[in-house]
């Protein structure tokens, strides 16, 4: 019943958030898309520096599309905690291809979808973690941890996209 349950959450929840595609024409695949480690060192210091300024002591994790960390930073005095919650927010909007901040907002409204913070350890479902995308090509993922609110890492982690050009996420609803 349980197996059933996670199956049917997973596939609505896929046809949610456009996972489900139909058959498309060879032309029309997306192109093989990296995200240079440059790139995502300039991310996560502009997030980090936006942080600091804001006096907020955090951790900012950026991954490739595969959830792999290509850059780790960690401010004077931020909690240990925040490099594990940092990382596993940028897997986490990497490998769903949307901002933890709106995927916790779609569990509150659909309970059901709870299993999803199970899928596996990297998965955090927690605000701060935000997808990076170019031309619609997601090629990874930025996460903030450590801010005194999740808005707070939402904002952080908006002007690491913002300082490279990738596409801007916002609130839901805004």
């Amino acid at each position: 019943m349980m197996t059933r349950m996670r199956t049917v959450s997973m596939l609505t929840v896929g046809a949610m958030l456009g996972f489900v595609q139909i058959a498309m024409a060879a032309d029309d695949l997306p192109q093989e898309t990296v995200l240079p480690v440059s790139l995502a060192a300039k991310a996560a210091s502009a997030a980090l520096e936006k942080c600091t300024k804001d006096g907020y002591k955090v951790s900012v994790a950026v991954v490739d599309k595969a959830g792999v960390l290509k850059v780790l930073m960690r401010a004077d005095g931020a909690g240990p905690h925040t490099t594990d919650s940092s990382r596993k927010k940028a897997y986490t909007a990497a490998s769903l291809g949307r901002p933890t901040s709106e995927l916790g907002e779609l569990i509150i409204k659909m309970p059901h979808l709870q299993e999803l913070g199970k899928m596996n350890d990297n998965i955090l479902i927690l605000g701060g973690g935000m997808p990076i995308q170019f031309g619609g090509n997601l090629v990874g993922g930025i996460g903030v941890g450590g801010a005194p609110g999740t808005q707070f890492d939402d904002a952080c982690a908006n002007v690491g996209l913002d300082a490279i050009g990738a596409a801007r996420w916002l609130p839901a609803g805004k």
